[in-house]
């Protein structure tokens, strides 16, 4: 499906990539994760046409660089710092579907499911729009046409935990023969969303394995968490994942993502001297 051999990428003297060589297979979901710098970025940029560079990119047995738009045509990608676009956010949406002949009524419909106000926000130009909007409409731009491969660029790094529910939700809509290469610099950002961790550092590949794949995308946690004393900024932490308390304050209920699990885990331990008792249990959907 998509292969990169001997991918070599400089800018000026410096080597951002240093000899990938990568062949991703249909219905692969894979984490490419590293530090800031690693070279994911410019890895995807590559895949996409953006750069020159020595070696071979292909996808479906196409050059990406030779052939750009109609590799383009085959790729929803949601990019990690949203573009300085200055058009409206309506002109936008029918401007991007018209590019890769999709119905832009399909990225309204996803707009609105993550929570935007398009009656609002029709007219405004999506450069005054805040971080979370900008993500929000590159993720409905993205995911509402009909594509097998999907290019995310740390795509919920906007995203309150609500959003995020919605966005693995949308994920798990798709055929299971399609391609996901989502990038991170935390694995357990994405780890429930992948069968394959592909790591880089300094423009290398150093980690290339196979986990499991066994969160469902639409899986949802019941939660419910005992504190032993008040803590403000605890408290309002808990309130940012649309948990709610009892009369005391002491006892916390919600819902958690299954494929944020992780992420949730590791924002309670920070918390842990505060922790009297968790507990959680997947609901039957």
């Amino acid at each position: 499906m998509i292969l990169f051999e001997n991918v070599i990428k400089k800018f000026n003297r410096i080597q951002v990539l240093d000899d990938i060589n990568l062949h991703i297979e249909q219905g692969e979901k894979i984490a490419l994760i590293g530090s800031n710098g690693a070279g994911k970025t410019t890895l995807i940029r590559c895949l996409l046409g953006e750069y020159n560079h020595q070696g071979s990119i292909k996808v479906k047995n196409i050059p990406t660089r030779k052939q750009r738009q109609q590799i383009l045509s085959e790729i929803g990608f949601v990019p990690q710092l949203p573009p300085p676009l200055k058009m409206p956010v309506g002109q936008l949406i029918h401007f991007a579907a018209e590019l890769c002949h999709s119905d832009p009524q399909r990225m309204k419909d996803v707009a609105e499911r993550l929570g935007l106000d398009l009656g609002q926000l029709w007219k405004r130009p999506f450069i005054k729009l805040s971080g979370g909007q900008k993500q929000k409409l590159l993720i409905a731009i993205a995911l509402g046409r009909d594509s097998r491969i999907l290019i995310l660029d740390e795509p919920a790094a906007n995203l309150d935990p609500a959003a995020r529910q919605l966005f693995f939700e949308l994920l798990s809509e798709y055929p299971e023969d399609t391609v996901m290469l989502i990038s991170s610099h935390r694995l357990d950002e994405v780890a429930a969303l992948v069968n394959r961790v592909v790591e880089m550092d300094q423009g290398k590949v150093v980690l290339d394995d196979r986990v499991a794949d066994s969160v469902a995308l639409n899986s949802r946690l019941a939660c419910s968490i005992r504190l032993t004393r008040h803590e403000t900024a605890f408290f309002a932490t808990l309130e940012t994942w649309g948990f709610t308390h009892d009369d005391d304050s002491l006892q916390w209920t919600g819902q958690v993502s299954g494929a944020d699990r992780l992420r949730f885990l590791g924002m309670l331990s920070r918390y842990a001297g505060l922790l009297a008792a968790i507990n959680m249990e997947e609901i039957n959907q």
